[in-house]
């Protein structure tokens, strides 16, 4: 009888398969496409790719039997170099919508965080925060 635990250690690191390469490893399958570079990671169909921009990965694309899709939107695209172009697009105009809807927590919900949840720049600005004393009544 086999058991899952009668692998010797030694079997184990030679099954072991390197996962989630990156676009400069050799044993990486990498795709390059004008100003993207697809790198497979599993999948038959479909397959899936992640996506990197210069050195930066942007996320993930399927390529299906019939077409390519980026998974943020629900098109079906012809070739690989649109559904990423897709994927980049979406992915800049949810940063630009994050960045312009999203406010800086203000010096009071600061001091409602943990102090080791602080960054340098929100203790800075604690630092420089006088709190209004006209709202403050002595018992």
């Amino acid at each position: 009888m086999i058991s899952p635990f009668s692998l010797q250690e030694a079997d184990w690191d030679e099954s072991t398969e390197k996962i989630l390469l990156p676009p400069t490893d050799p044993n990486a399958e990498v795709t390059e496409i004008p100003g993207y570079k697809l790198v497979y990671v599993n999948g038959a169909c479909p397959r899936n790719y992640r996506v990197y921009k210069a050195d930066s990965m942007i996320g993930v694309i399927f390529q299906h039997l019939t077409h390519w899709s980026n998974g943020v939107d629900s098109i079906r695209y012809a070739e690989p170099i649109d559904a990423a172009v897709g994927l980049d697009e979406f992915m800049n105009v949810a940063r630009v919508s994050k960045a312009t809807t999203e406010l800086p927590p203000t010096e009071e919900e600061l001091l409602d965080q943990e102090f080791d949840a602080l960054t340098s720049d929100e203790w800075e600005r604690l630092k420089r925060y006088v709190p209004e004393t006209r709202n403050l009544v002595a018992v």
